[in-house]
């Protein structure tokens, strides 16, 4: 509830939202629009090479082809529910909401949420048909694929079905221009770092000592402040955090690769590195805080 009303939720506006039973004409619809499988997805992104036999079990997939009402319909209704909850915020103004202001926000959320995986899942064919013109080099298939269903949510997000064309064509447009900035970033990181860092190469046993000694106490710690959420953590950054470095349990847990935990929540192992880097400087500053609130051991 926090993230929802620090968040301003953003929406396409539609000159439907104003009209009278607006509610009642946007979510009155003849038939339910069906989910689309993606049980291909899992195995696309474990397969770095994109193998054939993963693209044809996406093709023998249960596919939605969706006609231009359906569509307008279904993005009407994702945006509606933004714009409802974007209306609670503004009323609110930051004040504390009341039970049932609270229960109506995550309401309407909860279906924002729900409309957004249904689109982003229809659509999700897109990027193996995008990913397929490119020149894979020397990207990652999972990287690749990874990076374009971050376009792909980024495109269900700013699509405008008012303006009277498909969302494919956006769609595909959007992920072929992230798929470019992709491979120039990755270019001028391979120029920049020829050979990978591997910090295996460069233990120092002190160093190694003083973290064994160290590092129950400190696990401990940051086990805490993500109890308390202290840190301000989003519910993925808490999910990134614990498994990375084995905190999601009392007992030591096997600490997951940026892969693994990739393939749990859905994106690349990139993208995983930029989630645990942005939290670990939240932890950072949150311990920060906390120890600086803590008297000094030779303060009198």
């Amino acid at each position: 509830m926090r993230e929802i009303m620090i968040e301003p939720m953003d929406y396409m506006n539609s000159p439907e939202f104003k009209k009278r039973d607006a509610e009642k004409n946007i979510y009155q619809t003849p038939t339910a629009i069906r989910f689309a499988d993606v049980s291909w997805y899992r195995p696309l992104m474990a397969n770095s090479t994109g193998g054939k036999q993963v693209e044809r079990k996406a093709k023998k997939a249960d596919s939605v082809l969706l006609s231009a009402a359906q569509e307008r319909v279904i993005f009407l209704q994702y945006n509606y529910a933004r714009f409802r909850v974007r209306q609670l915020q503004d009323a609110l103004n930051d004040s504390a909401p009341s039970i049932d202001q609270a229960r109506e926000m995550l309401r309407w959320h909860g279906m924002a949420k729900g409309f957004r995986a249904q689109i982003a899942e229809i659509n999700l064919a897109l990027v193996l048909a995008m990913a397929k013109r490119v020149p894979l080099g020397e990207s990652d298939f999972g990287d690749l694929i990874g990076e374009g269903n971050m376009a792909l949510m980024r495109a269900v997000d700013k699509f405008d079905c008012g303006r009277g064309f498909k969302f494919s064509t956006y769609g595909c447009r959007a992920i072929l221009k992230a798929f470019s900035r992709f491979g120039i970033k990755l270019q001028k990181y391979r120029q920049r770092f020829s050979s990978e860092f591997d910090p295996q190469f460069e233990k120092s046993n002190h160093l190694v000592t003083m973290r064994a000694e160290n590092e129950k106490d400190s696990a401990a710690e940051v086990r805490y402040m993500i109890t308390r959420n202290s840190a301000e953590l989003s519910d993925i950054e808490q999910k990134v955090i614990l498994h990375r470095f084995g905190l999601d349990s009392v007992a030591p847990q096997a600490q997951l690769t940026l892969e693994q935990v990739g393939q749990m929540i859905g994106v690349t192992k990139e993208r995983v590195r930029q989630i645990q880097n942005k939290a670990l400087e939240k932890l950072k500053d949150a311990l920060i805080t906390l120890r600086g609130e803590m008297p000094s051991p030779t303060s009198n």
